[in-house]
């Protein structure tokens, strides 16, 4: 059995602790946790700043949870802190998370929004791995609402259709609420306008009006299922849609008092729970669905699976296919050539595979030579002159499903230099980044160029291919195909790269 993992999670309203372990058969066992309510949610979206009370009782609750990990074994290096949208929108987050490495020895680590839906979909598929209730095969949307942010997932067939973070918080929209009006419909009109605005993002990857699976992730759907659902397993819940609508419904008359007292929560959460129900209500009649699956389960799980030494390798495959499949999404998306995009795809694969030795990278970095490969020409949506800065800006301000942000701009600088004279060194962004960032950026886009090269006319002439290491060449053997003017002319323009940083010389034979 893998020894207990330890997660903090700095949010909007709270600072929440999960130990855990996972059994040899792969089962959640929670071994510890605690909730302590924190206003810096308010603080930041109000004034941009995490101010000193705010921080003083952060620091006061994590010393807590240092004495509470000890009786654990599990000191602060080995504990994983995450701080989300709140923490990472404070103007002064770097001193707050600098006092907080002083006094307690914790390292905050602060994620972006795709970073919360990728631990959100580890969580999720570890809670329905076991039940035949799954949304592997219909359309389905997995939607959490959060204090600062709403994030949403949205799957076709069971593969990833997109990822989003919505600025749609309960603890931000709070404010503004107070502002407009205390009446039950204005509150709802108001909420309603939100997220048909945020539907008509995602009309291009899946038309919600269409899906039949919900899946309602957070504590504030577990409160709901608690109260008017019914168990599928130990960590699964169903609320049928008119239940689900009359409980919220009767929220909404609730002050904030009786819900602490009905249902012993913070009053912090009682403040936002009528608002975070009326969003997943809002999002849910846009659907067909008559019943709403709710995994008692939250991004803490998330990352405790994720850093288990020893994942399914069905789950790591998986989640590799769904990172695919967003990225296939976006470009189908801008209207991209998916036919060349995937032969380009293959190609890198083989020559990948073929210099794996002497690449001397890890197993990610092949997922983003994959990605970058499927979204090199999006760029042709703006202006085919000059595409590959367009592909660069498009990959940059997009949300693709399981790439950090960090990961985001690697993917993106390799299609920025999949062609043209300039190379990534010639960059001042590529020289300021850390020299592993840069090694792995070089070697993926010399593959990538010779990919591409090798489909220069996107007719995929070349379908197959035999790639071998000779002496101090790479030889590419056609099989039999004598026609290759256009991808010799092409190799000539994209292998300097290549030979420069592999050594090989590109040979086709």
């Amino acid at each position: 059995m893998a020894a207990p993992e330890a997660v903090i999670e700095i949010g909007s309203t709270g600072l929440r602790l999960l130990v855990a372990e996972f059994t040899e058969d792969r089962k959640r066992n929670v071994l510890d946790r605690s909730e302590m309510p924190v206003s810096l949610g308010r603080d930041v979206f109000t004034v941009g700043t995490i101010s000193r009370e705010t921080q003083s009782q952060c620091l006061h609750i994590l010393l807590r949870y240092k004495e509470q990990l000890s009786s654990w074994g599990i000191s602060p290096e080995n504990t994983n802190v995450i701080a989300t949208s709140a923490f990472r929108e404070a103007s002064n987050k770097d001193p707050v998370m600098d006092k907080i490495f002083s006094a307690t020895g914790f390292r905050v680590k602060v994620i972006d929004g795709i970073e919360e839906n990728r631990l959100m979909y580890l969580a999720v598929t570890e809670c329905l791995q076991d039940e035949k209730r799954t949304f592997h095969f219909e359309d389905a949307v997995i939607l959490e609402v959060n204090g600062g942010s709403t994030e949403v997932m949205l799957m076709r067939k069971g593969k990833m259709a997109g990822a989003h973070s919505l600025h749609l918080g309960t603890v931000r929209l709070a404010p503004k609420m107070r502002g407009q009006s205390s009446n039950l419909e204005d509150i709802q009109r108001y909420v309603e306008e939100y997220t048909i605005n945020a539907k008509g993002l995602f009309e291009s990857e899946l038309n919600i009006e269409e899906t039949k699976q919900f899946i309602a992730v957070g504590a504030d759907a577990t409160l709901a299922a608690i109260n008017v659902g019914k168990p599928i397993s130990t960590w699964l819940w169903a609320i049928e849609r008119n239940d689900f609508d009359r409980f919220v419904d009767e929220i909404q008359t609730y002050s904030t008092d009786e819900c602490v007292a009905r249902f012993k929560i913070s009053y912090n959460d009682a403040l936002t729970l009528p608002v975070s129900l009326l969003i997943y209500k809002m999002f849910i009649h846009h659907s067909q669905v008559e019943s709403i699956i709710v995994p008692e389960t939250n991004i803490r799980d998330g990352l405790i699976i994720s850093k288990t030494k020893n994942p399914s390798e069905e789950l790591k495959n998986e989640f590799n296919e769904q990172i695919i499949a967003s990225a296939s999404n976006l470009l189908r998306k801008y209207h991209g050539d998916e036919a060349h995009a995937e032969h380009v795809r293959q190609n890198a694969l083989k020559l990948y595979k073929c210099l794996e030795n002497e690449i001397s990278l890890d197993e990610r970095a092949k997922l983003l030579l994959e990605v970058a490969s499927i979204l090199h020409d999006i760029g042709n949506f703006i202006n085919m002159s000059n595409h590959q800065e367009h592909s660069e800006y498009i990959i940059r301000h997009s949300e693709i499903f399981g790439l950090t942000r960090t990961e985001n701009i690697i993917v993106a600088t390799i299609a920025r230099y999949h062609r043209g004279k300039q190379q990534p060194q010639d960059s001042e962004q590529f020289q300021i980044l850390p020299r592993s960032d840069r090694m792995q950026i070089l070697k993926l886009t010399a593959i990538l160029r010779i990919a591409d090269a090798l489909d220069r006319s996107h007719g995929r002439v070349l379908s197959d291919l035999n790639v071998k290491l000779k002496g101090e060449n790479l030889v590419i053997n056609t099989l039999g195909i004598k026609n290759l003017a256009l991808e010799r002319f092409a190799l000539e323009e994209k292998g300097e790269l290549f030979e420069s940083v592999f050594g090989y010389k590109v040979i086709l034979a």
